[in-house]
């Protein structure tokens, strides 16, 4: 993956998650609608959440609310109307490209599949849709942040973000749909549910048995999970976060916001219907943050839809050719190569 790819792909990214609503599953219901549903049971007794959700059809509804909205939580028939409009369009965008001979976000953004969302924005609370200010400790973290966005010389590991080098997008990204690879796979076992993502290539294993926390001295990407249910809601608990990766997608529309050890998440995933569930979670990070928020939106079962690996960076060269082409220590060694 090349340099000018690789930017592109974090543009695509970021303008993704800044663009007004304009593509969901049908018949999603809002966080305070959930219909009474009673799903099928496992063979142990838990409610059966299995199969692939794919997130990319909720893709084109902004994660933060734009300012336009204010607290308003819903589209107008009107806006609602027009979001299907540019939905319609934007699904037809490969095809046009390919017929004019060009390749653009038609190319690189995966169709969603339905209408539009209603709702103005992934977040539901605060009740603007966007993430509540940085503590000043948070802005201190954030302004030392460095990524393959912000940087133009790489001297280091140190340059990179937990995506550029192809180790995960972090809690709570990795729960937030992405132009491409939007994948996750839902497996249950006795005492245990298992969620594997397409991107990037990771498993979140979450007991239900009851055991206790990990230490709070262990920490990982992705956290420690604990999981039990609540009536046909699944609850997740995870804390024991290393704090290293960014809490959103770093891009032109999306400030650095970075994550502590004191990162902790409770999710929800509640069955509406015979392939939709409502997923929530409530993210605090009382270092980084100097009040919670909350996403909710709904998923819908597609288990015609295929994970593929993730490769990611092919060979696992790029990040040490994103250093030799950059870094004054190799200046020598390019001059000497340009010189050939």
């Amino acid at each position: 993956m090349s340099r000018r790819k690789a930017m592109m792909l974090l543009v695509l990214s970021a303008l993704t998650l800044a663009t007004p609503a304009t593509a969901q599953p049908s018949g999603a219901a809002a966080p305070d609608r959930y219909r009474a549903w009673s799903p099928p049971r496992t063979a142990w007794g838990d409610p059966d959440l299995r199969g692939t959700w794919p997130l990319e059809s909720v893709g084109r509804t902004p994660f933060q609310r734009p300012a336009t909205f204010g607290e308003r939580a819903t589209l107008t028939d009107a806006e609602y109307a027009a979001a299907r409009t540019a939905a319609a369009k934007a699904a037809k965008g490969y095809q046009a490209e390919a017929a004019a001979g060009k390749m653009g976000a038609g190319h690189w953004l995966e169709p969603s599949q339905g209408p539009p969302l209603r709702q103005t924005s992934l977040i539901t609370e605060p009740a603007d849709g966007r993430i509540p200010p940085m503590t000043e400790a948070g802005k201190a973290r954030a302004a030392a942040m460095r990524s393959s966005w912000s940087q133009k010389v790489f001297d280091s590991l140190d340059d990179f973000n937990s995506l550029d080098r192809c180790i995960t997008r972090g809690m709570p990204a990795s729960m937030l749909p992405f132009p491409y690879n939007n994948g996750v796979r839902i497996f249950q076992a006795p005492g245990y549910v298992v969620m594997q993502l397409e991107l990037i290539h990771e498993t979140r294993i979450i007991p239900l048995d009851g055991r206790p926390a990990l230490p709070s001295r262990m920490t990982t990407w992705l956290g420690s999970s604990r999981g039990h249910f609540e009536g046909n809601t699944l609850v997740i608990e995870t804390a024991n976060f290393n704090g290293e990766s960014p809490m959103v997608i770093v891009g032109p529309s999306n400030q650095p916001i970075p994550t502590s050890k004191s990162l902790h998440i409770v999710e929800r995933l509640t069955p509406t219907g015979p392939d939709t569930l409502q997923y929530e979670a409530r993210v605090e990070d009382p270092e980084v943050l100097t009040g919670p928020w909350t996403m909710a939106f709904p998923w819908t079962r597609n288990d015609g839809y295929r994970l593929y690996e993730y490769a990611c960076h092919e060979g696992n060269e790029q990040i040490g050719n994103y250093i030799r082409s950059t870094s004054p220590r190799f200046a020598a060694q390019r001059k000497a190569y340009q010189a050939r």
